[in-house]
């Protein structure tokens, strides 16, 4: 599989961590496994990485790029969101320090059957990070949009009875329903 992704900041971050070799540490957005990678690299034997993404794709991506180091990674399909119990699951009850690379992935952009991308006019419009979950963006934004509109109709379906029926709201003026503070003249 063929999961490009730059890892943003990566010698900032890495330099940042002030990695211990016995430390443990997580990323949270595994990704293409990145900054995974270069943690891994300054880990001794007794060092631990966690990697933590709600993406598949990533998940398998980050495995075969980071199988060098055996044991010392562990990967999860989960959200960094769950991280506390995720960790508590595997036994591990403190860290050295987290990574969090926040956003979408190139890969994700690049693929356009995942639906993230602006590029292909006739991409699905999915947005999923996990798809696990059955509803695309295409139909939760329509679900919405047909819930939306049902509220608007009866909105200004009652409205529009209570001009006809002489509703009054506290100061004697008729008013929309719902809403006794937008008075009418």
């Amino acid at each position: 599989m063929e999961f490009h992704h730059y890892s943003v900041l990566l010698n900032e971050t890495i330099e940042n961590l002030n990695i211990r070799p016995d430390g443990i540490y997580v990323d949270g957005t595994l990704g293409g496994g990145g900054h995974s990678y270069q943690i891994l690299k300054r880990l001794g034997e007794n060092g631990r990485l966690i990697g933590i993404d709600q993406d598949a794709d990533a998940i398998q991506a980050a495995g075969e790029r980071l199988a060098e180091f055996g044991n010392k990674a562990t990967l999860i399909r989960s959200n960094y969101a769950n991280m506390k119990e995720e960790l508590h699951a595997i036994g591990v009850n403190g860290v050295d320090g987290i990574v969090l690379d926040l956003g979408v992935s190139s890969f994700q952009l690049d693929t356009p059957e995942r639906g993230f991308t602006y590029r292909e006019p006739d991409a699905p419009l999915d947005m999923r990070m996990d798809e696990k979950y059955c509803k695309t963006y295409r139909k939760r934004t329509t679900e919405e949009n047909d819930r939306d509109s049902g509220r608007i109709d009866r909105y200004y379906t009652r409205s529009h009875s209570n001009e006809s029926t002489g509703d009054r709201g506290p100061s004697g003026k008729a008013y929309i329903s719902g809403d006794p503070h937008r008075v009418k003249p």
